[in-house]
Formats: C-alpha cells, structure tokens, sequence
C-alpha cells in the first residue's frame, strides 16, 4: 500500500509475494519503519493494498466490506506489542469477551477460558486486573485473549519488545508451541534477531518496504544483517 505525507505518496509496501504454510513460525524483522506493522496490518484487513491480492486460505480478501472483514478477523489471532488489554476486565474478562461478543454460551467460554490460562500460566491470576499484572503476565493474556477463538493463522507484532530477556523466551516459547500444536501459520514481528534466529523455522528480513531476505536462520549472515538494517546496528 502506499499513503500521503504532506504532498508525498509514501510507499509502504512494495512487490511483497509470500506464502506461508501451516505451523511454520515465521519472524519479521527489520528497522522500525521498515514496513513489518503494516505487512501484519495488511494480512489481518487493517490496512489495504492499492494492488495485489492477500490470500486467506484461498480467499482474497482485498475489497472486501468491513462486515465480511470482521468474520474473516475470527479466523485471526491478533497479539500486540502494548498488549490492548481492557483496564476494567480482569485477565479472565479479557480473554473471555470476543466469545461473549460471538454469542458463545457462558458455560462453554468459562471452559474455554480456564482452559487457555492454564495454557500460558495464569491460572491463579484469572481475577486480577490489568494493573495488578507484570508486563509478561499482560503479554500471557494477550496470547490467551488471540486463542479464544481457536485461530488458523496467529499475528504478533512486537511481542516481546518491552519485556525483559527471560520473559521474552518464554513468550516465544508459547507462540512457538501453539503453532507447532495446532499446525497454524505464526507470523511474529520481532525487534530481537536472535530470537528470531532460535524460534522460527523462516525469517523474513525486511528494508524500505521490501522483503530483501527470505529464507532460514542459519542461511541468515552478516552480510544478509547490513542489507536488512542498511548499516544500523542490528543488536539494538
């Protein structure tokens, strides 16, 4: 897609073609303002290419209208980087409300729900608050929250970025694991190439817009590093 700045068309994205297959984790990465947000954004229906097609198990959804859109984001775990949790839910109210939007029957969400914080280690904290959660723990119950609805394909845009090293393996841990699990394509924005380089199975490396690397961890030199991070210190 492309967007105005002032008088200028800035291109977002330009000549993407990638395929990804089922419980391949894939990690994105490449300097802020590369274009990895809106590459999640344009899979998930959030933001809309001027050309080309975003193929959804087969199904462009491209022009789509909001209503098919949002039947479509069912399918689609979405994990955010500032976790989106609301305040006045607790963790348990949280990964239980996009059930309770879709109609689900208490019974079913309460099995759902303790079933999932179970999954990501919560499952003393299910009636704590936001406030009364670390910053990994809101991380869990974002991961949880995205799983509700048993998702086919699971997005996470800068996960671990504002959790400590210890914390961020084991975030990766789960995602990798519900991937492998479920046999679900997980596509993770990552600021940390090394994590990166130890969870998935393809790394995309990304410069201007461009996908400038495709390929696995070990295929991805130094040389590779520059390209994608022109120069910039890629530790950072």
């Amino acid at each position: 897609p492309s967007r105005k700045k002032g008088a200028e068309n800035v291109v977002a994205l330009s000549d993407i073609n990638l395929t990804v297959a089922p419980g391949e984790i894939i990690g994105i990465i490449g300097y802020s303002g590369a274009g990895k947000s809106t590459l999640v954004r344009m899979i998930n229906g959030l933001d809309t290419p001027t050309s080309g097609e975003v193929l959804l198990d087969g199904t462009n959804i491209v022009g789509m209208k909001e209503k098919e859109l949002r039947a479509v984001r069912r399918n689609i775990g979405m994990i955010f980087q500032q976790f989106n949790l609301m305040n006045s839910r607790t963790a348990a109210g949280n990964i239980d409300y996009p059930l309770k939007l879709a109609g689900i029957p208490k019974d079913e969400r309460d099995e759902r729900v303790a079933e999932l914080l179970d999954f990501v280690g919560l499952s003393d904290r299910g009636n704590n608050y936001p406030e009364q959660l670390s910053g990994g723990q809101k991380q869990r119950v974002g991961i949880a929250r995205a799983l509700m609805q048993r998702p086919e394909i699971l997005l996470a845009d800068e996960p671990t970025s504002s959790l400590d090293p210890k914390t961020s393996v084991e975030i990766m841990e789960l995602l990798k694991s519900q991937g492998i699990d479920n046999q679900i394509p997980v596509l993770v924005n990552i600021h940390d190439v090394n994590l990166a380089r130890r969870y998935a199975d393809r790394i995309i490396g990304m410069n201007g817009g461009k996908v400038v690397f495709d390929g696995a961890p070990d295929a991805l030199t130094d040389a590779d590093l520059n390209t994608i991070y022109g120069g910039k210190d890629w530790l950072q």
